[in-house]
């Protein structure tokens, strides 16, 4: 009896080992890297070799997969990747970090002689069902969105560290990030958080985020916070154009996708529950504007769950090494909306060097759909809000309303970059590049500057030289002085200015100045081109500078911005011409006999109005930088000169409206426009009316006519077109050693239509070389080529009208330096 309940006790520890072993369960976590660059990579498929066990990296890398089966390695596949096995420990948990090396796929082109591409299909359900799925055409949406913007120096190498320079901030190395990095790991400097809340309502189409906190490291400025929330850095795949870098690039669930990318159909499988078509995309032709890479569909809405792509390795743009965008999107009460958004970018001068990474990673929730606010809940002048407390939320309020935690790292790149700013080095650093930038070197309390006109020449001053500077935001941040002083050589005039302006108020932003200035001036000059006193304009002038007028001018302004975008300004404004060198103005008379005068005094009034929906700034003094908009440039000027008025003689009203936009036509590059037009109500001699810019150097001037030399045509009433369309190598990118230069092709066109009315032809004689457009329209073309090693721009002019005026050049050639992606 006792064996019987010996052997059966030994029977069943038997059969209960038998079954622990059987039931033993294996598991196995980690991270799915890029073997590179060491990115995550979603949407992996990772199984246990052998079996059908298996599941999907998430969207930050993560897997998770466990079975009972007996596997001793896992498999990790990914389109664009060599398949990888790692073997593992059977009947235990275990991390391991698996890293993918590229593999450059090249699917064989097959002929189907029946049917079609079933990825064509798909796609073209995808575009048919866009009114559906692109929330931007859902009647009203509005969520939270946390934003992580962090920018980091890569290919750091042991001799760029041992540079002399870098000494004084040896110690930031020590927060190098190379876990499970590849020989050249990457050192975080700088990284913002940003929580907000977005509304958007389709009709009429408004938009609004609120800025509930920022923190950035380093910077405590607002104006700031407005580029980190989810506005400024939003992408929407089901848009056709997606701008990026001012850049057209085809989107591909556009819906002329098929023109662009080719499709295959690589797999279908379930994510997140939902059964889904996995589709490779990529160009169809070199250095095109695309994207590459693979979208899950989801098979019965044909909405896009998940995205991955980036930029194609040949594309031509400057400066970037790498882009990629990781998108997921949830179902939200029956709608589909973006989840969570990844984008990393790699800059670099040049392959190989120093260069920066960005990460910008937001999540999004608490959705609320189709719920719009009232109409005064939404406009231009609060479509963008900064809480007044944003920047000042303390560590325990972000702890408690991030969507995801900061890794070390991050947490010590704020004190990192703190500690920097507080360095001599940090100072010398900051001041050559405000110097390369605004042309000013800051000593204390006083701002010297520009440098570019310290020394200049011409044939009417000889040399010149000129001190100048301004009042630094160390002095005060509310107001301004200003001033410089001049001498010419040839001449043996001073020359000088003054003026003073102040902050009314910062928000709304009013600020108001007046000035003094005696100088000599080019009439009609364009505000973009190089001041007569400037070297650069001395060195490339490309016949001797005569037509400059003495003018003594008095200024005072008032301007007020009622929201960024929309500013209006009063201007007054009291000018004295007198020729050079003792020259007399001369007037006719209703006798043969003509009036000298040695002075011309106009005094005059003017209201300006801008407007430039959702422009944005950087920066809050006054020489805050814009960033521009996608939306036109509208701008309106009334003048009233008034007889009387501090001396001034002479009665009259102008008026010039100008817009000025940019068009995408992707693939086929952009084209920016602008019109503009004006007319004089007066009879005034030829310094107040309207006299068109020339450009007398070999240096290309966006705003003026080339090929008109200054001081050519007056006029009293005209309007002018200019066209200038970027292929951004459309046509270049076909020829293989153009492509390899990655140039890019321009075309320009610029028409002027102007009249004079007869009794403003009467009041002053005309000086040599003025005249009116009596013989029809001025016009101009030019064809050129930019991004020539990445900065330069050559353009080749050609004059179409008024060919047989002396002293003109038919034909010129223009250069510039610009920096553009």
């Amino acid at each position: 009896m006792a064996l019987r309940i010996m052997k059966g006790l030994f029977y069943a520890i038997a059969i209960l080992l038998l079954a622990g072993g059987a039931l033993a369960q294996t598991r196995v976590t980690g991270k799915i890297l890029d073997a590179k660059t060491k990115e995550p990579l979603p949407f992996v498929n990772v199984i246990f070799k052998g079996t059908k066990n298996g599941a999907t990296s998430d969207f930050d890398g993560n897997y998770d997969i466990s079975t009972t089966a007996v596997a001793d390695s896992v498999v990790a596949t990914f389109v664009g990747y060599k398949s990888t096995t790692v073997r593992i420990k059977r009947n235990i948990s275990q991390s391991i970090t698996i890293l993918l090396e590229e593999n450059a796929i090249n699917l064989q082109v097959v002929e189907v002689k029946a049917g079609e591409n079933p990825a064509h299909r798909i796609l073209r359900k995808v575009i048919a069902h866009k009114p559906k799925n692109d929330r931007d055409l859902l009647d009203a949406y509005q969520y939270e969105s946390y934003n992580k913007l962090e920018f980091d120096l890569n290919n750091i190498n042991k001799e760029f560290k041992e540079r002399k320079i870098m000494k004084p901030i040896k110690f930031i190395f020590d927060n190098i990030d190379s876990t499970n990095r590849s020989e050249k790991p990457f050192l975080p400097l700088f990284i913002t958080e940003t929580l907000s809340d977005y509304y958007y309502r389709r009709d009429p189409k408004e938009k609004k985020e609120v800025v509930k906190a920022s923190k950035i490291s380093g910077v405590q400025n607002s104006s700031i916070s407005q580029f980190l929330g989810d506005m400024y850095l939003n992408l929407n795949i089901y848009d056709n154009s997606i701008i990026l870098f001012s850049k057209g690039f085809a989107s591909p669930v556009s819906d002329n996708g098929l023109f662009f990318y080719k499709y295959y159909l690589i797999d279908s499988m379930y994510v997140d529950n939902h059964r889904c078509y996995q589709i490779q995309f990529k160009p169809k032709r070199k250095q095109e504007f695309c994207f590459e890479g693979n979208m899950w569909i989801a098979d019965t809405s044909f909405a896009i769950k998940r995205l991955e792509m980036s930029i194609a390795n040949d594309a031509n743009i400057n400066f970037i090494n790498g882009l990629s965008v990781i998108q997921d999107y949830e179902r939200v009460d029956s709608v589909w909306m973006l989840h969570k958004d990844k984008l990393v970018i790699d800059f670099s001068v040049k392959d190989n060097s120093i260069g920066i990474y960005g990460r910008k990673t937001t999540s999004y929730k608490n959705f609320v759909i189709n719920k719009p606010h009232s109409g005064d809940f939404y406009s231009d002048a609060t479509n963008l809000v900064v809480d007044e407390d944003a920047l000042k939320k303390n560590d325990d309020y972000w702890k408690q309303v991030r969507h995801d935690t900061l890794t070390k790292n991050e947490k010590a790149i704020y004190k990192m970059v703190d500690t920097i700013q507080t360095l001599p080095i940090y100072k010398t650093w900051v001041d050559v590049v405000t110097i390369l930038v605004s042309g000013y070197k800051t000593y204390n309390y006083f701002d010297v500057g520009p440098y570019f006109n310290l020394v200049s020449f011409n044939s009417i001053e000889g040399w010149r030289f000129r001190f100048g500077g301004r009042t630094s935001i160390a002095f005060s941040e509310w107001y301004e002085l200003n001033g410089y002083i001049a001498y010419g050589l040839k001449d043996n005039q001073f020359k000088y200015s003054m003026g003073y302006k102040t902050f009314l108020s910062k928000k709304p932003r009013i600020i108001a100045g007046v000035s003094y200035k005696n100088d000599y001036e080019v009439l009609g000059q364009s505000a973009t081109a190089f001041s007569q006193d400037n070297i650069l304009s001395s060195v490339f002038r490309a016949r001797s500078l005569k037509n400059m007028t003495a003018i003594e001018k008095t200024e005072a302004f008032y301007e007020q911005e009622w929201y960024p975008g929309f500013s209006n300004k009063l201007l007054f404004t009291n000018r004295i011409f007198s020729q050079i060198l003792g020259g007399k103005y001369l007037f006719n008379t209703l006798t043969s006999k003509l009036d000298e005068r040695e002075f011309i005094n106009a005094s005059e009034f003017s209201l300006i109005t801008r407007y430039a929906r959702n422009e944005k700034f950087v920066g809050t003094g006054f020489g805050r930088t814009s960033l521009g908009t996608r939306s036109p440039v509208l701008t309106f000027q009334y003048t009233y000169g008034g007889r009387g008025i501090f001396g001034g003689e002479y009665d009259y009203h102008r008026m010039v409206a100008s817009i000025d936009d940019r068009l995408y036509f992707t693939p086929f590059g952009y084209t920016n426009y602008i019109i503009e037009g004006g007319q004089v109500f007066g009879k005034l001699p030829y310094p107040l009316l309207l006299i068109h810019p020339g450009n007398e150097t070999y240096i290309y001037d966006y705003s003026s006519y080339n090929l008109m030399n200054f001081f050519e045509f007056v006029s009293d009433r005209y309007i002018t077109l200019s066209i200038f369309h970027h292929f951004d190598g459309f046509f270049f990118n076909r020829i293989p050693l153009f492509r390899k230069l990655k140039w890019r092709e321009v075309f320009i066109a610029k028409g002027l239509l102007g009249h004079l009315n007869p009794k403003n032809l009467d009041v002053t004689v005309l000086p040599s070389g003025l005249s009116w457009l009596d013989k029809g329209a001025y016009a101009e073309v030019g064809a050129g080529v930019e991004n020539i090693a990445k900065i330069f721009r050559f353009d080749a002019f050609w004059r179409l009208t008024y060919l047989d005026k002396p002293d003109i050049s038919k034909f010129g050639i223009r250069g510039s330096i610009q920096l553009s992606f």
